[in-house]
């Protein structure tokens, strides 16, 4: 245990701006921080990553050592609101098919490389139709169970229902046999 705390004091908590969100991170120095973050620039030579000291910022990160963490910046309103409103709209991406061919032409004369297939998704597919059964399976099992449950409900409380009512039925009688009886009794003591 006093390994991990003695880790927890060499982490760090730092934070950088990706769009509209803010990227934060635990690592043990900034340079494993702009490994964490994928960036192969200094941010924090350029100002656009720091160390945070907050506490309520540093709580999450410090959870998840090395795993980036995301925050939103303000609601989407905040965002779309903070555009500048003369800032020109980015053009739809071209689709595969129009983009240029980054590949260099083939020589005259050779045939081109055959493409290499893409791999076969026939066992992802299998395994995540196994997961979705499982899902499927689980829920009509918990459903009929749910159904067992109210039905064994309904049971108990008609059970109940008519146990009150028999009782009554039978504490009634049995108030006119003690008052019959105590009535008889007091007529043979009497002697009468």
């Amino acid at each position: 245990m006093p390994r991990y705390r003695a880790m927890a004091r060499a982490l760090k908590v730092f934070r950088t701006s990706t769009g509209f969100h803010d990227a934060y991170v635990a690592a043990p120095s900034r340079a494993a921080a702009l490994r964490a973050w994928g960036s192969d620039q200094d941010l924090f030579a350029r100002g656009a990553a720091e160390q945070i000291d907050d506490p309520r910022l540093m709580a999450e990160p410090l959870a998840h050592p090395g795993v980036v963490i995301r925050t939103s910046r303000g609601s989407l309103e905040d965002q779309l609101a903070a555009l500048p409103e003369d800032r020109p709209r980015p053009k739809p991406a071209a689709s595969i098919a129009e983009a240029p061919s980054a590949a260099p032409s083939p020589r005259p004369g050779t045939r081109p490389k055959k493409p290499r297939p893409r791999p076969s998704r026939a066992r992802l597919d299998r395994a995540e139709a196994a997961i979705d059964r499982l899902v499927g399976d689980q829920r009509a099992a918990l459903a009929e169970l749910a159904d067992r449950e109210a039905a064994l409900r309904r049971e108990r409380h008609d059970l109940e229902a008519r146990h009150h009512r028999a009782r009554a039925k039978a504490e009634a009688a049995a108030g006119k046999a003690r008052a019959a009886y105590d009535a008889a009794l007091e007529r043979w003591r009497a002697g009468d």
